[in-house]
């Protein structure tokens, strides 16, 4: 079967190999098994299992047994390892750091990443984002939503911008902006996909209220 060359990153074999890379080469201190990997990737075993062993065999990765179950993780050693994680960073990154460093943020009940950069991770063909777009559900307080997307500029190395909507706008059919957002691909880093992505959430399905 024909793999669909990567949207992100043309010098991979395939998305699937950048998000398997992202997910061991951007957290070196944790290894992962190959279930987890699947699950990360949104692949099969046998792609997990290959693409493991490709980046085994050039000595970017290295695993172990133990008991049943493959662990992986990445080799801080391998004298590429820098620039390969930059490059990971900078293309199939962002879903990691973003979900990491707005997870702190009170009130959030979902966060999503959308626009140009989320339509590549997702295979939409076009040209290399020049920034990430990031979208807050929730009563929050936006200089914690801009303190967590400057965290994850500095991390990423591209610009982070965040928006914030409450619950009811979400909900909103006359809420422009919501209505273009939803209308393009959208990917959630936290919160329940499968909820958030319904049409109507107003303030009595949630207990939030509009904070402006």
């Amino acid at each position: 079967m024909k793999v669909t060359a990567p949207s992100l990153a043309p010098i991979l074999r395939s998305d699937a190999q950048g998000r398997i890379l992202a997910r061991l080469l951007l957290d070196p201190e944790a290894s992962h098994s190959f279930s987890d990997l699947v699950t990360w990737s949104e692949t099969s075993m046998p792609t997990v299992t290959r693409e493991v062993r490709r980046a085994e065999q050039a000595g970017l990765v290295t695993s172990k047994k133990i008991g049943p179950v493959r662990n992986v993780k990445a080799r801080v050693d391998h004298p590429l390892y820098d620039a390969v994680r930059r490059i990971i960073l900078a293309t199939y990154g962002p879903p990691i750091v973003v979900a990491e460093e707005f997870a702190r943020i009170t009130g959030a009940r979902a966060t999503m990443l959308f626009g140009s950069w989320a339509a590549r991770y997702l295979g939409e063909p076009g040209r290399e984002p020049n920034d990430i777009d990031v979208l807050v559900i929730g009563d929050v307080d936006r200089d914690e939503v801009e303190e967590a997307a400057e965290r994850a500029e500095r991390r990423i190395g591209k610009p982070v911008t965040a928006t914030v909507r409450t619950c009811s706008q979400w909900g909103s059919e006359n809420e422009t902006f919501v209505q273009q957002v939803k209308s393009r691909p959208l990917l959630f880093v936290l919160g329940d996909s499968e909820e958030w992505s319904g049409a109507a959430f107003g303030e009595a399905e949630t207990g939030l209220g509009d904070s402006r």
